[in-house]
């Protein structure tokens, strides 16, 4: 693992399978997509506030666009902060690829004594491995033993009793066990203070829109000014930006979006570094969402088998319309 890094920040190479234009006459760059065409299905990058559950953010997003399909990217408990996003219509179909994302969280910790920076320090380095975790008693979820990895720590600013410090772990990391844990280890004792998600896979603070912009961006929409909401409404491509990815033909998208199996002749072009079983994007020439699926094979199978299925389909994303003959 490459220090201060998720699991998918990984360089990858580009694996020709065959080269074909596209037909500009069916669908288009995501970039190019309309206001009207976003909302039907998009990703925004909410900054939770402390307080409302996620449940309650998305029912927020969902008062304000005037939209009657929102979900999230995994529950946060109502006093954490941070990168929340929220997929609208078609793009709540995405939100499962970041379920299973890496994540990364601002921490303030509270010591019950005072300990040396030197010795956190090697205490976290301690901590950055496969943990062993009972969720916390304030939880929102059934408190069963689970093993989690802490990917990377970073002690930023510790002062008296205080420090603040990253983590990036893998889904479903209890930051506040892991500060009770630290405590242990330390003879001190310990206890989380504040929690700010910072990254969920590529989504980050650099695009996060606060209830209140986005409620500004859309009346300035509906007075004539798109320009905030098309920064709020991320293409639903975006939640996909993290996995390898797959790139088809035109000519089999109709078949693989009603129900098809992607064979390896469909494909054009894929990353390398896919291994059997991994969670892949599979994409059209222009960059928009077919599906994603787990890998049958690996990229170098991909682009050198004359047959066979590469992909099995977990979730279609495309309407089958798109790519049809009119």
């Amino acid at each position: 693992m490459n220090p201060g890094k998720l699991p998918f920040e990984k360089e990858r190479e580009l694996l020709i399978r065959r080269e074909e234009e596209t037909n500009p006459d069916f669908g288009c760059l995501p970039t190019e997509r309309t206001i009207e065409e976003l909302l039907k299905g998009c990703i925004i990058n909410i900054d939770k506030p402390a307080g409302p559950t996620s449940a309650r953010i998305t029912d927020f997003v969902k008062e304000i666009i005037g939209t009657k399909k929102c979900g999230h990217s995994g529950t946060l408990d109502p006093g954490v902060t941070g990168v929340f996003p929220v997929g609208v219509g078609t793009g709540t179909k995405a939100l499962h690829s970041l379920l299973i994302a890496g994540k990364e969280y601002l921490t303030l910790m509270r010591l019950h004594e005072e300990i040396s920076e030197r010795k956190l320090k090697k205490v976290l380095k301690r901590f950055t491995t496969k943990l062993y975790q009972t969720p916390p008693i304030k939880s929102n979820v059934n408190r069963v033993l689970r093993i989690r990895e802490v990917y990377y720590t970073k002690l930023i600013e510790s002062e008296v009793k205080d420090a603040l410090f990253t983590v990036g772990c893998e889904a479903g990391t209890y930051i506040r066990r892991l500060c009770y844990d630290i405590g242990e280890v330390t003879g001190s004792g310990a206890h989380m203070q504040q929690l700010r998600r910072t990254r969920v896979a590529n989504f980050n603070e650099d695009t996060l829109f606060t209830l209140q912009q986005l409620k500004d961006a859309f009346v300035f929409w509906k007075e004539g000014d798109e320009s905030e909401l098309r920064k709020a409404l991320l293409p639903m491509e975006s939640a996909l930006s993290h996995l390898p990815k797959v790139t088809l033909s035109d000519s089999a998208i109709p078949s693989v979006t009603t129900g098809a199996q992607l064979a390896v002749p469909g494909i054009l072009s894929v990353e390398s570094g896919i291994s059997p079983g991994e969670l892949v994007a599979v994409l059209s020439q222009k960059g928009e969402g077919v599906l994603y699926g787990s890998a049958l094979v690996s990229s170098e199978d991909m682009v050198s088998l004359p047959k066979g299925l590469a992909i099995k389909t977990e979730r279609v994303l495309m309407n089958p319309s798109i790519y049809s003959p009119k």
